[in-house]
């Protein structure tokens, strides 16, 4: 289940892509979820463990793909129990943070209202004020409550 909580908190990675520049492991890149990943959000080809094709940059070694990519493979493959900061992805990683969440427990920090508008049966757990949400609308009308707080 995707559990989010806003704000700052104890022991969440603040700024994963340089967590994940340290902490990766090869078998994370070229799990065929990593691949799609990278494929989609990035547009770039998995070539090998250590080796990425991008269309822009061309050859690129794993430390080189987006910040946003890097904290989706650290969300689905660090088992450290860490808290990553999502406001690192940008709007178009939504979908696989949910798609993540539905795969395996996820905690994930917030400090932005993410887009998650075109995730199709939304739900995730309102840590700041413990209301499950089965909606995009519910999200956002929970945003509020937080906010007034």
């Amino acid at each position: 289940m995707l559990k989010i909580i806003f704000g700052d908190i104890k022991n969440s990675v603040y700024h994963p892509p340089t967590y994940f520049d340290n902490q990766y492991e090869d078998e994370w890149i070229t799990d065929p979820m990593s691949v799609q990943m990278i494929k989609e959000i990035d547009k770039s080809e998995v070539v090998s463990a250590r080796l990425i094709d991008s269309p822009v940059l061309g050859p690129i070694s794993v430390k080189e793909i987006s910040g946003g990519v890097k904290t989706l493979i650290l969300m689905a493959f660090d088992d450290s129990g860490r808290i990553f900061n999502a406001s690192a992805c940008g709007d178009n990683c939504a979908g696989w943070i949910a798609e993540i969440g539905k795969r395996k427990d996820l905690t994930i920090n917030l400090h932005h209202v993410m887009d998650f508008s075109r995730v199709k049966n939304f739900e995730a757990l309102m840590l700041n004020t413990g209301k499950l949400v089965h909606s995009y609308a519910e999200y956002l009308e929970e945003t509020l409550c937080i906010k007034e707080r």
